[in-house]
């Protein structure tokens, strides 16, 4: 009987040539290659079929056909891979290092949480280290979440009836998070190791009107009793942020009026 892996890495990709070859190039790079590679194409035409065609000996599981979007994309991942644990690397993710699973695969051999998260980096802000708390509150997810390139979920918690929403557009990875780890009582640790590196151009950063819209929506219908609380902490930060806009401005008055 062939033993199943730790960890499964997933990726998704659509069109995205040379993202899918930095990530590939940053898993393929890893000093311990105990685990399962399982690539999701959804029927690119831009060579990513024929580069994954090209590299074919080196993933576990790869298939190139037109999908419903990205988290259809990454239900088949999940529906593919074998490993106790799931890790998503999308298209243009990288492994903070050559070292990366190996710093991670002990936690993972204990088997004891549902999820562990660890840092990850955001290229766009001047390779800005972000860090994530080691303890979680619901207040933690009105404007944040876990991102799916540093946490390690056991693919038990993904059961049938628990795969991505695919009528989310944005966020059904925000909403699997919050439902497992409030109603679901997921287990969760905090690594902290860098686990990835990651570009701010998904399609949330460049949608942040939808994806509040479905925050709202799914707050509202799960969680009724934080709903006012998560519009009155968006309101405060809308008043903040324009007090200290308005601010600056009267400071620049100011100084004009003095020179």
């Amino acid at each position: 009987m062939i033993s199943k892996p730790l960890l499964s890495i997933i990726t998704i990709n659509y069109n995205n040539l040379d993202g899918l070859k930095r990530t590939v190039e940053s898993v393929f790079t890893q000093t311990c290659q105990d685990f399962e590679y399982v690539v999701i194409d959804g029927g690119s035409s831009d060579g990513s079929t024929e580069f994954l065609n090209a590299n074919a000996s080196k993933l576990d599981y790869c298939i190139s056909e037109p999908d419903k979007g990205i988290y259809n994309a990454m239900n088949k991942g999940i529906l593919a891979a074998t490993g106790e644990y799931l890790l998503f690397l999308n298209s243009g993710d990288l492994l903070f290092s050559n070292e990366t699973i190996d710093c991670v695969l002990p936690f993972l051999s204990s088997r004891v949480k549902d999820i562990y998260y660890g840092n990850i980096i955001n290229r766009d802000h001047q390779d800005e280290l972000v860090r994530y708390d080691q303890k979680i509150t619901f207040k933690s997810f009105f404007d944040g979440s876990l991102p799916h390139p540093c946490s390690f979920i056991k693919r038990t918690c993904f059961l049938e009836d628990n795969l991505y929403d695919e009528d989310l557009k944005i966020v059904s990875d925000w909403k699997f998070f919050v439902l497992g780890i409030f109603k679901k009582d997921f287990s969760f640790q905090y690594i902290d190791q860098t686990i990835a590196i990651y570009y701010l151009d998904g399609i949330s950063s460049a949608n942040k009107g939808l994806d509040n819209y479905e925050r709202e929506k799914i707050l509202k219908q799960e969680f009724p009793l934080f709903y006012d609380d998560y519009l009155e902490y968006q309101m405060l930060k809308y008043y903040f942020k324009k007090y200290k806009l308005d601010r600056i401005k009267s400071w620049i008055v100011a100084l004009k009026n003095k020179i």
